[in-house]
């Protein structure tokens, strides 16, 4: 079992910034790829980065691309998401998730309670 914790969620205005950050206690954590995804009102939830267990290769929607930065951490058992350039469209809720390099939900056995991020407008 993995338990993921995230942090980082706040309200900010259109065009800045936030880190978003995942702890995931216990040795096994570097095993795992570690995924991004978010799920706004009415919507189903969305894929929007991944990282491979050594941090070689990442890969993004195409939403963020250019804007979000996904990295990790191995040491500390945390993975980050930056996100700049900040939209309203980016407001969600969203999750931290532990399994196989992926970009569809299956791809995860793991997953956090979410963090909210609003962006206004």
């Amino acid at each position: 079992q993995v338990q993921l914790v995230e942090s980082g969620g706040g309200l900010v205005q259109a065009g800045g910034s936030l880190r978003l950050s995942c702890v995931a206690p216990g040795r096994t954590f570097s095993s795992y790829a570690m995924g991004w995804f978010r799920q706004a009102p009415g919507k189903e939830r969305e894929f929007v980065a991944t990282i491979t267990w050594s941090g070689v290769s990442t890969h993004y929607a195409d939403s963020v691309k250019g804007r979000f930065t996904i990295s990790r951490d191995n040491a500390k058992n945390t993975v980050a998401l930056q996100m700049n350039s900040l939209k309203p469209e980016d407001t969600a809720v969203y999750y931290c998730a532990a399994g196989r390099y992926g970009s569809t939900i299956q791809h995860y056995n793991y997953w956090g309670q979410g963090t909210q991020v609003t962006v206004s407008s």
